[in-house]
């Protein structure tokens, strides 16, 4: 189990004695994996990834970090794990230079390396034009580089995404991600991310685990969920006056069924 970097055994969180936010959530992540946690807001997704980074203790279960339990030695786990929250975190008065030196120190890395680390963060995520000045100017999109950037510092194994491109528009998400396929090709980095965004779990995880209510409810990957959920959904429209054409759909192979209103085809197929 050593060499699998996140293990999650029955882990449950009670609030109060009686809210279950997490119930018997039980998965593994494979070494260099894109991990994806889907579900809508409040099915337990950041309580999970609490309580795999040491951030809040279970109320049953066990969560294996690196070969390491949670609950036995957090500080050191802390230590191997990035994680980027759903807030943001970096110092606005700050420029993003002193955002990543700062936080290099509090890893324990010394002034000099601290400052090679943050050059080379900066030029990675683009922010050289940005990095002297005050974060609090940047855009959304910069600032969650800026936020990756202070997250990689001590160049963790393994990286913690809770909804990272939240309130982001489409080109700023697909920035960010662009910048996490990048450091998985380069370093063998293990991502574990939340999302609520289909299209991101699709595209970049290699496997999925749905959460709702607090139980997971499907794991797979992306392929495999959609063939058991029923495949894609194409929605075909005619000329107007056409004559109908379901019974021509319907005999298309990989065709499941055909609804039709107003001249407007949805046919569920095995594969869009």
């Amino acid at each position: 189990m050593s060499d699998i970097p996140i293990v999650a055994q029955s882990l449950s969180k009670t609030y109060n004695g009686k809210v279950k936010a997490v119930d018997d959530v039980s998965f593994e992540v494979k070494p260099g994996e894109a991990f994806g946690f889907l579900g809508p807001n409040g099915a337990g997704k950041t309580t999970t990834v609490s309580m795999l980074s040491a951030g809040l203790r279970p109320t049953q279960g066990r969560a294996i970090i690196d070969g390491l339990d949670v609950s036995v030695a957090p500080e050191t786990i802390k230590r191997r794990i990035g994680v980027i929250f759903q807030e943001s975190t970096a110092d606005g008065d700050l420029t993003g230079r002193e955002n990543l030196e700062i936080a290099a120190g509090c890893y324990g890395i010394g002034a000099s390396e601290a400052r090679s680390r943050a050059n080379e963060l900066i030029a990675l995520m683009q922010l050289q034009d940005a990095s002297d000045r005050p974060s609090k100017t940047y855009s959304g999109g910069m600032r969650r580089r800026l936020e990756l950037a202070v997250g990689l510092v001590h160049r963790p194994k393994i990286l913690f995404l809770d909804e990272p491109t939240l309130g982001l528009d489409p080109q700023g998400r697909a920035g960010f991600w662009s910048f996490i396929q990048k450091l998985r090709q380069e370093t063998g980095l293990t991502v574990f991310v939340t999302t609520h965004y289909l299209d991101e779990a699709d595209s970049m995880c290699e496997r999925i685990a749905i959460i709702d209510y607090g139980k997971i409810v499907a794991t797979g990957t992306p392929n495999e969920l959609k063939d058991r959920l029923g495949g894609d959904v194409v929605n075909l429209r005619t000329a107007v006056g056409a004559p109908d054409v379901s019974e021509l759909i319907r005999r298309l192979p990989g065709v499941v069924d055909i609804q039709r209103q107003d001249g407007t085809y949805r046919a569920k197929v095995q594969s869009g």
